[in-house]
């Protein structure tokens, strides 16, 4: 009898239902668009931000966390990096509308009161700020012993929302065929998927154990902290032309889609399965789709351009230290479709 091949819906995340219900979510408030009495709400659900349009200036918003990545640091007792996760998660994300990132607010609960615990926490939250040139200007810390799961004191959960200043809007619309798609290399997971790969890795290594295909121990891999983009790219959009930014995060490159319905997405010059991906997907024995459709893959930002503004693109990445190559270009069509192996697969 076959092995079923383990799947993110396996581990407990089922993105399709999380899809439907962020739509019914959307649906919901898509009512309160016309409460403000100051300002008008440009968008609101289905982007990477929302955007408020206050005089003359836009106003970008977004808010996420730091998933089960916060287990991880619990077992390693180590918690000066997802700070830097929290950040990350929210700016990578902000800047896709074209927002530069300008104040951040922070919320962490705690099972139990653990100050050491909440000033590592803030560290790694004040060095994100520094790599995003943006100032922390409040936030809240909870007591929820009823809530908070976990074992031990140093159980908590972390999250953030920031508030960034549209410098030039970019929302996809004018990403047309014949763009290119450029892939940005990530750090690692960063923090999406966490739930596959948790339930893969730590079933069968400790914190502490090495693995074939890490140059680290499980637990360090685990907790590497996710790449921040912002000074490339407010560099990109203030020197060259681009139609689309896009963070991969969960869902990893079915996000592209959020940009542009109206075209093809084809990836064909994906890197291939290494390091921490190919530790899960061997010890998992997880389809090459599913790892596509769940992972980075170690491109952690992408952006859509013009073939004349490719180069110079690449140019800024380089120059703070990040690879930047072509990994795909716009076709006529819809979806997104990946060379993968030596075959093509619609993610």
């Amino acid at each position: 009898m076959l092995k079923k091949k383990m799947t993110y819906r396996d581990a407990g995340v089922d993105v399709g239902k999380i899809r439907a219900a962020q739509k019914s979510i959307g649906d919901i408030i898509s009512i309160t668009h016309r409460f403000p009495r100051k300002g008008r709400v440009l968008s609101g659900f289905g982007h990477y931000a929302g955007l408020v349009k206050l005089g003359s200036q836009t106003i970008a918003l977004h808010s996420d966390g730091v998933g089960t990545k916060v287990l991880v640091a619990q077992l390693m007792n180590k918690f000066d990096t997802v700070g830097i996760d929290c950040v990350a998660m929210n700016v990578n994300d902000v800047i896709c509308v074209g927002a530069r990132p300008v104040a951040f607010i922070d919320y962490i609960a705690l099972r139990q009161p653990n100050e050491k615990l909440i000033e590592e926490i803030a560290g790694g939250l004040v060095e994100g700020a520094r790599q995003s040139q943006m100032a922390i200007v409040g936030g809240e810390t909870a007591v929820l012993p009823d809530v908070i799961a976990g074992e031990g004191d140093n159980a908590f959960d972390l999250a953030g929302m920031v508030m960034g200043v549209v410098e030039r809007q970019v929302l996809g619309n004018s990403i047309k065929p014949g763009d290119v798609i450029l892939g940005v290399e990530s750090s690692g997971l960063h923090s999406n998927g966490y739930t596959l790969a948790r339930k893969v890795l730590l079933s069968k290594y400790s914190v502490d154990e090495n693995a074939e295909h890490l140059v680290q121990t499980v637990g360090e891999e685990l907790l590497t902290p996710t790449r921040i983009y912002v000074k490339p790219v407010m560099e990109v959009l203030e020197k060259t032309r681009v139609h689309g930014l896009a963070n991969i995060t969960g869902g990893a490159f079915t996000k592209l889609t959020r940009l542009n319905k109206n075209v093809r997405y084809m990836l064909d010059g994906l890197p291939s399965v290494t390091g921490i991906f190919k530790q899960i997907q061997v010890d998992g024995d997880i389809d090459i789709e599913e790892m596509y459709r769940t992972f980075n893959m170690g491109v952690g930002f992408c952006v859509v351009a013009p073939k004349a503004s490719a180069e110079q693109v690449i140019r800024i990445f380089g120059k703070h230290k990040m690879r930047c190559s072509p990994i795909g270009r716009i076709e006529k069509g819809a979806g997104v479709v990946a060379t993968l192996e030596g075959k093509k697969h619609m993610l």
